[in-house]
């Protein structure tokens, strides 16, 4: 580890300008494919500290390092806020009426960049490729997609391992990874139903989507009690059910806005057939004058961490933060794009958290076993990582995973 010394030697040095970049990110958040300040600032940075810029994607950026021979390690940092307003009360809250980095893609720039430094003024002590790159628009499941539409896998050398993080609400000072799935595939699904609108006193005269969409929602409970097996994960969730205007007319249809969660590829295929059944089914019994519309959004996929990679990542965290501070993390239900890149070069990959909570709030909701209750989550309005030492470890994680596979020099 005496070349992860050797890097980390400057961090302490560099924490005011990290601290600096992190409030001015969070001071002017911007919405996902609308990253064009934050876009700008991390192109700035990275060209200043050495590094061949490219923008991807539109809002994406992808700063490359070349430093001889050895292996290439890609780092990822969404940079997209969330349309929350905010209630922190930070001093450094955002100035931009309703956009808030209620989820942490201000601490994600600004580790990543203090580690893209660190990695440059150190190159005596390691060789190899490094490659940071910024990815626009994570919350609405495009931005990935829109960097490897844009010809990613051509225009940047191809990694052999990818890294991110994702601050979350667990103890500043920690880390926590596990192999496998870490986070789970999601699914949005929009759905229309058609009926025969008609007079509210006339029912008899109407085919009524509301009734109908109503069997469909109950109906749709019995998709993870009934259809999957006792132990797989699996969430449906109805999250909205709209259909008509007043209250004595019928309408000729109802819409329904439906979000998937699974961790297994196979249970993913089950739910969502049983789910088009379902409806398809109820349709028919009801006499609907056509068939049902499926509309599938804001699709993420699984983030399943490779087990090689994640067993040698964890090892050098714990070697370097010592084993109190490194975790075993548990499946999220939350879900991310950022798979796709390293699935679009063929390479495996780690994804771990951060911690951001102020650790001894922690520790008292803990103790008091409310934890949910007391430490905001994130897309929170009271989201707030605690700037000590969340951003100087997620600088030191970066370096370390990276300094795992880059070659000792």
């Amino acid at each position: 580890m005496r070349n992860v010394a050797t890097v980390l030697a400057g961090l302490e040095s560099e924490l005011g300008w990290i601290r600096e970049t992190y409030t001015e990110l969070h001071r002017h958040p911007e919405l996902s494919l609308e990253e064009h300040r934050t876009s700008a600032m991390v192109e700035a940075k990275l060209t200043a500290f050495g590094y061949s810029v490219t923008r991807i994607g539109g809002t994406g950026v992808v700063g490359v390092l070349l430093n001889g021979e050895g292996p290439t390690v890609l780092a990822r940092a969404d940079m997209d806020a969330l349309p929350v307003t905010e209630a922190t009360g930070l001093p450094y809250a955002s100035a931009v009426d309703g956009v808030m980095h209620a989820c942490g893609h201000d601490v994600h720039v600004s580790t990543l960049l203090g580690a893209a430094k660190l990695l440059a003024e150190g190159r005596d002590a390691w060789s190899g490729t490094y490659v940071a790159l910024f990815q626009p628009a994570e919350e609405i499941g495009a931005g990935s997609q829109a960097m490897i539409d844009d010809g990613l896998a051509a225009k940047v050398p191809r990694p052999d391992v990818a890294f991110a993080q994702h601050v979350m609400p667990l103890p500043a000072g920690t880390v926590a990874t596990t192999a496998g799935p870490v986070l789970s595939a999601a699914d949005s699904l929009k759905i229309v139903v058609y009926g025969k609108g008609a007079h509210g006193s006339m029912p008899h005269m109407s085919v009524d989507p509301v009734v109908l969409a109503a069997s469909i929602v109950v109906r749709l409970q019995s998709v993870v009690s009934r259809q999957v097996r006792p132990g797989d994960f699996a969430v449906v969730t109805v999250g909205a059910l709209n259909a008509g205007t007043a209250s004595n007319i019928i309408p000729d249809h109802a819409t329904m806005l439906l979000n998937i969660r699974t961790y297994d590829p196979q249970v993913r295929g089950t739910v969502l057939a049983a789910i088009e059944r379902i409806v398809r089914g109820e349709c028919s019994a009801a006499g609907t004058p056509r068939e049902p519309d499926f509309e599938y959004f804001d699709q993420f996929p699984l983030t399943s961490n490779d087990a090689a990679v994640t067993e040698a990542v964890r090892a050098s965290f714990v070697a370097h933060f010592g084993a109190d501070a490194v975790h075993g993390a548990q499946r999220q239900t939350a879900s991310e794009d950022f798979s796709r890149i390293p699935d679009a070069f063929g390479a495996p990959y780690t994804f771990w958290l951060l911690g951001g909570a102020d650790p001894e709030d922690f520790r008292t909701a803990a103790a008091k076993g409310t934890v949910a209750q007391d430490i905001p989550a994130n897309h929170s309005p009271l989201f707030a990582p605690v700037m000590d030492p969340t951003l100087s470890i997620g600088v030191q994680a970066h370096v370390v995973s990276a300094l795992s596979s880059l070659a000792a020099q």
